[in-house]
């Protein structure tokens, strides 16, 4: 019994976990090119206009790009920039966003 139970809390970890372990931060930095027009070199943003994205949870941040990928999310600058982000790509932006030091 206590296998079974530990068995299955391994593969719901790995369920959970998988897809940010599979996540690439440096692919997501070569990706990273355009935001950094807004949200500035490393993610720290300059502008009070745009917020800092650097040390950003994974999770949050990935959520929030496919919020905008798919228009739940109304910001028709993001919405245009994420539209053309695959789901690899935005999980990729994502573990190199939180790789980074907040500000």
């Amino acid at each position: 019994m206590k296998k079974s139970i530990v068995m299955c809390a391994g593969l719901a970890v790995s369920l959970v976990a998988g897809p940010v372990l599979a996540a690439d931060a440096e692919a997501g930095k070569a990706k990273a090119a355009s935001c950094a027009s807004c949200h500035g070199a490393e993610g720290i943003s300059t502008s009070p206009a745009y917020p800092s994205i650097a040390g950003m949870d994974a999770a949050a941040f990935t959520a929030a790009m496919q919020e905008y990928k798919s228009g739940a999310r109304p910001n028709p600058l993001m919405q245009s920039f994420a539209k053309n982000l695959s789901d690899a790509d935005i999980e990729n932006l994502a573990a190199y966003y939180a790789s980074l030091p907040g500000k």
